[in-house]
């Protein structure tokens, strides 16, 4: 019988990067190690203009610290069309720019996996109900801006917990979860 893990191993120094129109935040694990967080700002004065930015960054940030693969979050379309299509154009940057650096392998997680892995799911019917009883009277977008901050903050807490860490960035903090999912299931990857 073929052991699919061991043909599908993870590699040994993986990449996991959480990308706005505006950033990278990433996380560097080497054998499973937590090695190197950190964000790469995109400049420009248009979204084309921090495409380029994006791309020319990343092939520099991939060459030098010689990624074997990485794990990206996919794109998903919440609220703004606009938004969402400039997030798929940076992606493109940032996948050019991890080709040119020589990343042979990239893979992608849909966020909602990552996050329940890590045990912060979608808020319960209680946990709403909590916020909407402590905060009575507030429109449904402000309720829904204070369930994304409780998440970002559950996600810090499990980081900074798992990791021995004090990372305060939520975006840092996203691209280590989105990690911390890649080199416990890699073979569920995309």
């Amino acid at each position: 019988m073929v052991n699919l893990s061991e043909i599908n191993k993870a590699p040994e120094r993986i990449c996991a990067i959480d990308a706005s129109t505006n950033s990278l935040a990433f996380a560097i694990f080497d054998n499973k190690d937590l090695e190197l967080i950190g964000k790469i700002n995109f400049e420009g004065n248009s979204t084309y203009n921090k495409v380029a930015d994006a791309c020319a960054k990343a092939s520099s940030f991939f060459s030098l610290y010689q990624v074997q693969a990485v794990v990206i979050e996919h794109t998903v379309f919440i609220n703004s069309p606009k938004t969402a299509a400039d997030l798929a154009l940076v992606q493109g940057g940032l996948l050019g720019g991890m080709s040119l650096s020589g990343t042979k392998t990239i893979k992608s997680i849909n966020p909602i996996a990552w996050q329940t892995f890590i045990g912060n799911g979608r808020l319960t019917h209680a946990e709403k109900s909590v916020l909407r009883v402590s905060s009575p009277g507030k429109s449904e977008s402000w309720y829904k801006t204070k369930e994304r901050e409780t998440r970002k903050q559950k996600t810090i807490k499990f980081v900074n917990t798992y990791y021995d860490k004090t990372i305060k960035d939520d975006d840092v903090a996203d691209a280590v979860g989105i990690g911390h999912y890649a080199i416990n299931n890699w073979t569920k990857l995309n």
